[in-house]
């Protein structure tokens, strides 16, 4: 049976923690309650029972990775619920929290906080941690005393997206493994392989067909100036990273994704699935409508589309309404705009806003299995080709040896 470990606190606050043997998690969190405990954190033990098929990849350079932010907003929005204090809270979490650097950040923000600050100017301090959006919904449920509930919708949307992430991760694995492999062997057969048989050739000193002195030649390169290519591609790779930094670089380079066939499709509704889930997270706890498109505006990647929303912003500013410039604006395709603009009409515009976003999230993961399917048949297509070409030359010229005359 598999063993979790769990993290709860009981009615004065006071840390527990333990491991239970429990078939799924729903009954640990059921065992815990009956005795009178909180449940905080539950984490089935690994080497067991791994539980998860996905993959999620943080950046270890970073302070805290948006899975250490989810869990954090999670746990807080718990123990803000539960009617324990935001500093008795924020307490807690220094002791809950497995990385060091964001433990010492909760401990700053908890000083602040404990000295008058208002949580969210206490947020404001990290915002290589802590987003605008974040902030802003803190600093809305912090104003009409509903901050626990604010950091509950808060944690479920950081939650949907960072799935929506690792399905994106977990989705390019295949390709990028074929991918690896399939130019592991064509560099072993123009560095190790191909270099035997140009030696054969040459002691033979007989003509050989022009492919196979074209492999020969590349081999040849590769294998002597192997150091001017690997620089030539390092050079390309920043001076291109360099450019797309750039503003209009950006531009160019996002306008380019959304021209590429699938990919492009892929993108466009991964960018209308953030905006309807973002904007509708932010309209309803509280976010002033306005105030909302800027904080979406900055959530949306694709510079062109982002600069779309402007337009959406404009509009609203003058009166008239979100579903009218939207439409204008053609960032977002007809299916989402009437969508919106019944939710504008019945006055329950974030609803039809978070199930765009939940049409699109389907449609996305759709998307990246037919994407996923057509890319590997042709990565392996493609190496066949590039590994038959050489072997085919290579053929070629050995038979060739045979018009050797004796």
């Amino acid at each position: 049976m598999p063993v979790f470990a769990y993290q709860a606190t009981d009615r004065h606050g006071k840390l527990i923690t333990g491991k239970i043997d429990a078939v799924e998690k729903q009954q640990v969190v059921t065992a815990l309650r009956k005795q009178n405990v909180l449940p905080i954190q539950i984490k089935q033990e690994k080497g067991f029972y791994p539980n998860s098929s996905s993959l999620s990849f943080s950046n270890p350079f970073k302070e805290a990775s948006n899975n250490d932010i989810m869990i954090f907003t999670r746990q807080l929005s718990t123990l803000l619920i539960s009617g324990i204090t935001l500093d008795k809270s924020l307490f807690i979490l220094t002791d809950l929290t497995e990385k060091e650097k964001l433990r010492d950040i909760i401990k700053t923000v908890r000083e602040k906080v404990h000295g008058g600050s208002t949580f969210a100017d206490a947020l404001t301090k990290h915002p290589k941690i802590f987003t605008r959006l974040f902030i802003n919904m803190v600093r809305v449920g912090e104003t009409g005393g509903v901050l626990g509930e604010v950091t509950e919708r808060l944690s479920d949307f950081l939650e949907k997206t960072q799935k929506l992430k690792e399905n994106i991760q977990s989705a390019m694995i295949y390709p990028a493994l074929l991918a690896l492999i399939g130019g592991s062997a064509v560099v072993v057969l123009m560095i190790f392989v191909i270099p035997k048989f140009a030696i054969i050739f040459s002691d033979i000193g007989q003509t050989i067909p022009l492919a196979a002195a074209i492999l020969i030649g590349l081999s040849s390169f590769v294998s002597n100036y192997w150091w001017i290519i690997l620089f030539f591609i390092i050079l390309s790779c920043y001076m291109g990273w360099h450019y797309i930094r750039t503003p209009q670089g950006k531009c160019k380079w996002d306008t380019w994704v959304l021209e590429i066939p699938y990919i492009g499709s892929l993108v466009r509704k991964i960018e209308i699935s953030r905006f309807c889930r973002t904007f509708g997270t932010l309209i309803k706890s509280g976010v002033p409508v306005l105030q909302s498109l800027l904080i979406v505006k900055e959530v949306i990647n694709n510079r062109v589309i982002s600069q779309s929303l402007e337009k959406i912003h404009s509009g609203v500013k003058v009166g008239k309404g979100i579903s009218g410039p939207l439409k204008e604006s053609n960032s977002l395709p007809p299916l989402a705009i009437h969508m919106i603009s019944i939710g504008e009409e019945t006055g329950n515009l974030e609803e039809m806003l978070f199930k765009v976003s939940d049409i699109y999230d389907n449609e996305i993961e759709v998307s990246i299995k037919n994407i996923i399917a057509l890319i590997g048949p042709l990565l392996i297509l493609m190496m066949a080709c590039i590994v038959g070409f050489i072997v085919l030359s290579l053929l070629t010229a050995i038979f060739s040896i045979n018009e050797i005359p004796f």
